[in-house]
């Protein structure tokens, strides 16, 4: 059966390096946010770096998740101390777990402060696609389906939560957002 790969992306408005409050505030509440996701139900796994070091996105051994990589408008520095994005990459086993871990809980919270930590890009900020249950993404994955949502919308090749497709292809939305709308399997 396949899994639903879900790739996330957000510019930073300052270095994770940075010392400011509310760069601190957004490092500390992620440790919290990965924690509480990775209890959720439908949740699969998540790209991590092998020696858990999340400032060294760039350089770290994302082992069989590939080499870390960007969308196209990210624009900003690739060293530790310059580096000012926040990005997942992670497996569930359906739109709609994925969808109530992402839109509920201390994520829910987290999302209701990220214009306090992002910059408003105009860009999506996440995408999902399908994968066969033995096959892992990759970063280069994900930033190849966000470019692809960008420049053609949702498509069964990439697609938001707010059109979501089966693994057949076939829109599943009926109407609105929501997880009564996004189970497909």
């Amino acid at each position: 059966m396949p899994h639903l790969a879900l790739y996330t992306f957000g510019v930073l408005k300052s270095p994770l390096a940075d010392t400011a409050p509310l760069t601190r505030e957004f490092y500390d509440i992620g440790g919290s946010v990965y924690r509480k996701i990775s209890q959720h139900p439908g949740y699969l796994a998540r790209a991590e770096a092998a020696d858990g070091d999340q400032g060294v996105l760039f350089e770290a051994d994302w082992g069989p998740w590939g080499e870390f990589a960007v969308p196209d408008w990210y624009d900003k520095g690739r060293t530790a101390d310059s580096t000012a994005l926040a990005a997942t990459l992670s497996l569930w086993t359906d739109p709609g777990s994925a969808f109530d871990a992402v839109y509920t809980g201390l994520h829910r919270e987290a999302l209701n402060r990220r214009h306090d930590w992002f910059e408003r890009s105009g860009h999506p900020s996440h995408v999902c696609w399908w994968v066969l249950d033995d096959l892992i993404p990759t970063w280069r994955d994900g930033v190849s389906r966000l470019e692809h949502l960008r420049d053609h919308g949702s498509v069964p090749h990439a697609f938001s939560f707010r059109h979501v497709f089966a693994p057949d292809g076939t829109p599943v939305r009926s109407k609105g957002v929501g997880p009564e709308n996004v189970r497909a399997h």
